[in-house]
């Protein structure tokens, strides 16, 4: 059963806030696995690490990561740089604050990927012999959220996975979007680099075997204000029609506004609560709601960006096509806390021992919305300590991105949550 340790310090010297973290690490370390850095592959060890930095802390990412290789040399590292980082019941935002987490995974049971070293494309069953049958089941992705054509690769790294399923988040530096992908064995040379294992552009991360246990869930973190919908009428990404109605109009009577657009009174009505509105998409062979309540994984949540009174359209944030299932939402503190609460509750009933005796949660990483941190959940450290009284005081960490990955899909204002088991 793989161990995971963590720990998370805040300080304006990144190579301070090192020493804060590797402290903590080193005690955590001592009876468990080789603390020394000459500690040699073959020994009880660290074999996969996270690094999260704050934006305010990315000037100092290569140090960081440069003191981390030293201290371990043998530890393959991937990580981001956000507004905020994550922690086991902590939340840095906007502040010089630093997220590490360690796991000794077997090393034949994960691969690095990064510009200079691509996830393999999925050998064909029954796989070749060991040395090139390798095959990712999941993969966690970080990215640049500037790199062109981003949903695009995103879906096509998923194709590199025999689950299709992918998650993580976009970085998220107001000054610096880097994201961190180091393979100590590279094949490339870059871990040579006088700034190895730094990315800006594209995608990078950490693909994982099927031996890997873990169970992941997204949180919208809104909830539907009207019914779902078929789109039956769009262009581009302006909906016109839903069940053969004018979108306008469903989107008004939704809102409790009376749905005519024949005066002009009607916006001074309409527009604040517009405003404070969004739509929920999926495809048109995907569920838009689970259970009838809340978004299913599948559905992207975007924003309104502009109405048409002419011709009673609705333009969204997104590209649509008519047999999409639409509903339109809003996003509040309520909605956020308790569509948290219920992915934990689900992924806690996946560790039940009575159903899977001898696999207990050991770790988890948490991406989550940058608009979402802070005052959104009500308090400090608030969205933390639902992920904790669901779970425990395990290890998490994670970071606060500019965009989030699950499945095959680009979210937004939403949280992303994995947790490893035994």
């Amino acid at each position: 059963m793989p161990t995971f340790l963590h720990a998370h310090a805040t300080h304006p010297h990144p190579e301070l806030a090192l020493e804060l973290v590797w402290a903590q690490l080193a005690s955590q370390m001592s009876g468990t696995w080789q603390a020394d850095a000459a500690s040699g592959p073959g020994l009880a060890s660290p074999t996969l690490g996270w690094c999260y930095v704050t934006d305010a802390l990315a000037h100092g990412a290569a140090a960081i990561l440069h003191g981390l290789r030293q201290r371990m040399p043998h530890v393959a590292w991937v990580g981001a740089v956000g507004i905020g980082v994550l922690a086991t019941r902590a939340e840095y935002m906007d502040e010089p604050a630093l997220s590490v987490m360690l796991c000794d995974l077997p090393r034949a049971d994960f691969r690095i990927f990064h510009g200079r070293q691509a996830l393999p494309a999925l050998p064909p069953f029954p796989a070749a012999p060991a040395t090139s049958g390798w095959r990712s089941h999941t993969a966690q992705v970080h990215a640049d959220a500037r790199s062109p054509d981003l949903p695009e690769l995103i879906s096509e790294l998923a194709t590199r996975t025999d689950t299709g399923y992918l998650f993580g988040g976009l970085s998220a530096g107001r000054q610096h979007s880097l994201h961190l992908a180091l393979d100590p064995h590279d094949a490339s040379g870059q871990a040579n680099d006088a700034d190895a294992g730094l990315w800006q552009g594209g995608l990078s991360g950490v693909a994982f075997s099927e031996r890997v246990r873990m169970v992941s869930r997204v949180s919208q973190g809104c909830a539907p204000v009207g019914p779902r919908r078929e789109i039956t009428a769009a262009e581009r990404n302006v909906v016109y029609e839903l069940d053969g109605e004018p979108a306008l109009s469903c989107l008004l009577r939704d809102l409790g506004v009376p749905a005519t657009v024949s005066g002009s009174g009607w916006q001074r009505d309409a527009l604040p609560k517009v405003r404070a509105t969004l739509a929920g998409l999926t495809d048109a062979a995907s569920d838009l709601l689970s259970h009838g309540r809340h978004f299913g994984a599948d559905t992207r949540v975007r924003h309104l960006i502009g109405l048409d009174p002419g011709r009673q359209g609705v333009a969204l944030a997104d590209e649509v096509e008519v047999g999409m299932q639409m509903a339109f939402c809003q996003r509040h503190v309520q909605a956020a806390r308790q569509d948290l609460v219920r992915i934990c509750a689900e992924i806690r009933e996946e560790f039940d021992p009575q159903d899977h005796p001898g696999s207990p949660p050991l770790g988890a990483i948490y991406i989550s919305c940058a608009g979402r941190g802070g005052a959104h959940f009500g308090a400090p450290n608030a969205e933390m300590e639902i992920v904790a009284h669901a779970l425990g005081d395990i290890p998490v960490v994670g970071f606060f991105a500019g965009g989030e990955i699950a499945r095959h899909h680009l979210y937004g204002y939403t949280g992303v949550l994995t947790v490893f088991g035994g």
